[in-house]
């Protein structure tokens, strides 16, 4: 039997449970809300692995192994380091009270406190991230099993988008969730198992460093120019700051069962993701020693489980990698199909039926996929993918977003003026200045503008109180993740 024929067995076997777990958590899911939210009910154990999954994708698992490759550690400070940091962010500052909210996306709260404009502005942002999230990822399927079994990238990306899509529109958020615990185990499996093996091949950890270049673990730039230190600013902010207003990431807080567990849920997920992102980061550094001059530095996690592991591990591998990008893919498509059927449709249908917002977000996941996968097809390179679908969300969302929660002044004048001034400061930059990072521009001056503008326009645009989904006041007090 050869390789080829035993990767396909293996990944057959694991879409088969994929699709088994859809299947499930099918048959427990009946509202808008027990499919969105999964009726906010994960427990600490489900609703961590869930956080970790989702924000371990591809992106790391390729994207983030090719750019270590290349750069060394300062390649990944925008991935594990700032993800980790956005993590940590949302559980001490965030995830309680948008748990208190009852919400079921973030946009609901953008337009509670800044209106309908605001909120579909944040909508475009949020799918374009999302979109572009799924995009990267798809890419990284296709890299994997072209690498591994010659199977044209093409075939990898349409074929890993039919088999998210299928699973995730069955069940919602509760087959993301169970599907993302059963991956998160075949991820930490299939890493671990490859790192021991490619040291133990090259002769251990100290035969490696010795021929490694002097700054390969270097955390800041060499180069002081101001050019340097603002690129080097946007890698910290692009996942770091600008995924706090991620509907990923914020459906998870919504579906955990209590505030606590949405907040010790991000603690755990924060430390979690930063131990497991380290292990394609040092693959990455190991693979530019022992497989030096890779002309796609992307594929050279694939490329050492190749070279080192029997067929079957090699198989096991393969399902880890494809666990490793479901898990983000089916969080992505699930978060975009939810901000079209709860925040886009009651623009062409005022007031939609229960039934009729299931039906949007199930058929959303299709539609969103197809287009998805157009944009896969066309990127076909999974970290620039990645980074670029934070853009509009840096530039023209994070500001009203933190300073609608924190800032009881925040008003709809300050939000919008601050959006607008973030994407025209954004798109003035890109055209005259690429050199510059366009995004973190458009976000100091969405900062500037609504620090400005919302002490100014008080008596004719009064802030908007924070309500629940059912139109109460919440409590503002005791809303720091406290471990208390």
């Amino acid at each position: 039997m050869t390789t080829e024929t035993i990767i396909f067995i293996g990944v057959a076997i694991y879409i088969a449970i994929m699709i088994a777990i859809g299947v499930y958590a099918a048959r427990k899911t009946h509202s808008v809300s027990e499919f969105i939210v999964a009726g906010r009910s994960l427990p600490l154990w489900l609703c961590t692995t869930t956080i970790i999954a989702t924000w371990f994708g591809g992106g790391m698992m390729i994207g983030g192994a090719g750019a270590a490759y290349d750069d060394g550690i300062i390649g990944n400070i925008a991935d594990p380091f700032g993800a980790a940091l956005c993590l940590f962010l949302l559980a001490l500052f965030f995830v309680r009270l948008i748990r208190r909210l009852k919400l079921m996306t973030f946009v609901q709260f953008v337009e509670q406190r800044y209106g309908p404009t605001a909120a579909t502005i944040t909508s475009i942002a949020s799918l374009m991230s999302t979109l572009l999230w799924v995009a990267g990822m798809l890419v990284a399927f296709g890299i994997v099993f072209e690498t591994l079994t010659g199977t044209p990238l093409v075939y990898g990306i349409i074929g890993g988008a039919i088999i998210v899509i299928i699973y995730t529109t069955m069940g919602g958020m509760l087959a993301v969730a169970l599907t993302d615990f059963f991956q998160m185990i075949v991820i930490a499996f299939g890493l671990i198992i490859l790192l021991v093996v490619v040291l133990v091949d090259s002769g251990g950890w100290g035969a490696i460093s010795s021929q490694l270049p002097e700054h390969t673990f270097r955390m800041y730039p060499l180069e002081h120019t101001g050019e340097r230190w603002l690129n080097y600013l946007r890698a910290w902010v692009i996942f770091g700051l600008a995924d706090i207003a991620s509907q990923s990431l914020m459906g998870r807080a919504l579906a955990a069962k209590s505030e606590r567990v949405a907040q010790q849920s991000f603690y755990l997920a924060s430390i979690g993701y930063l131990a497991f992102g380290m292990i394609p980061v040092l693959l990455g550094i190991i693979g530019s020693v022992t497989m030096p001059g890779l002309s796609d530095s992307e594929s050279i996690v694939p490329a050492l489980a190749f070279e080192h592991l029997h067929p079957v591990a090699l198989a096991v591998f393969v399902g880890a990698v494809l666990a490793a990008i479901m898990s983000s893919c089916d969080s992505a498509l699930l978060a975009s199909a939810s901000v079209v059927s709860t925040n886009l449709l009651p623009l062409v249908k005022p007031n939609p039926s229960a039934k009729l917002q299931l039906q949007v977000v199930r058929w959303g996941i299709l539609v969103l996929g197809i287009i998805a996968v157009s944009f896969a097809l066309n990127a076909q390179v999974v970290f620039d993918t990645m980074l670029d679908g934070n853009l509009l969300l840096l530039a023209a969302v994070i500001v009203p977003f933190i300073l609608g929660v924190w800032w009881q002044k925040a008003n709809r004048s300050g939000a919008l003026a601050a959006m607008s001034m973030g994407i025209v400061s954004w798109l003035t930059t890109s055209l005259l200045y690429p050199e510059l990072p366009g995004d973190l521009i458009g976000l100091g001056v969405s900062f500037v503008t609504m620090i400005i503008v919302t002490p100014l326009t008080q008596k004719i645009d009064p802030p908007r109180a924070l309500v629940d989904i059912d139109g109460k006041p919440i409590e503002l007090t005791d809303r720091l993740g406290t471990l208390r």
